[in-house]
């Protein structure tokens, strides 16, 4: 699967069972995060297409956050390929 940054537009690919934040790190991408439980709202993001799961039963977001898209990548994986929105991320790789 695969996982879009937007504005960036950095992709990096995904599998069943593995966090977006996750993912995102074992592909050089460094994405806002503290906690990494679900709690702190660091990480939090806007998911824009596709769909994701939380891996625990209530994080951090209140049920219009929820509605609304907002996803925390920390304790959030892939459905299948998606896209979010993530205006702080970037890559530890130099593209020069």
């Amino acid at each position: 699967m695969k996982v879009r940054l937007e504005p960036s537009g950095l992709i990096f690919e995904t599998e069943a069972g593995t966090s977006v934040l996750k993912a995102a790190e074992a592909a050089g991408i460094e994405m806002p995060s503290s906690c990494r439980n679900g709690t702190c709202r660091t990480c939090i993001c806007q998911l824009l297409e596709g769909e994701a799961r939380h891996t625990i039963e209530w994080p951090g977001l209140s049920a219009e956050e929820k509605a609304e898209r907002w996803i925390l990548p920390c304790v959030a994986e892939a459905l299948g390929d998606i896209a979010i929105d993530a205006p702080q991320a970037f890559s530890l790789f130099d593209d020069a």
